[in-house]
C-alpha cells in the first residue's frame, strides 16, 4: 500500500487492480486530508508513511490545490480488464 499510495501522489495517475486500488485511495485520502491541516505533527504522521519528496508534494501541491475542497480527491476510472480477468482500474487525482 505504501508504493501504491507514494505512486499515486508522485506521479498523479496510476493503473491498478480494483482491490488494490479501493485500498490505496482511502489511504492517498487520508494523507490529503491530513496535509491540509498542516503543522510539524502533520508531516511526521506523513513521513511515517512516505518518503520525503512524496511528504513535500503533498504539502506543497495538494494541500494549497483541495484547501477549499471537503473531499473527495481521487477517482477511480474503470479502464478494462487484466489478461488473467482481474479489473484494471486508473487512480488519478481530481483537478
Amino acid at each position: 500500500m505504501r508504493a501504491l499510495a507514494t505512486s499515486v501522489i508522485l506521479y498523479e495517475r496510476i493503473a491498478t487492480t480494483k482491490a488494490r486500488a479501493k485500498i490505496t485511495k482511502s489511504a492517498v485520502e487520508k494523507m490529503i486530508t491530513r496535509g491540509k491541516k498542516g503543522g510539524l505533527p502533520a508531516i511526521r504522521i506523513l513521513r511515517a508513511d512516505l518518503p520525503l519528496n512524496a511528504v513535500k508534494k503533498v504539502m506543497e501541491v495538494y494541500a494549497p490545490r483541495y484547501q477549499s475542497r471537503p473531499g473527495g480527491y481521487t477517482r477511480m476510472i474503470h479502464a478494462g480488464r487484466y489478461k488473467d480477468g482481474t479489473a484494471k482500474v486508473l487512480l488519478e487525482f481530481v483537478k
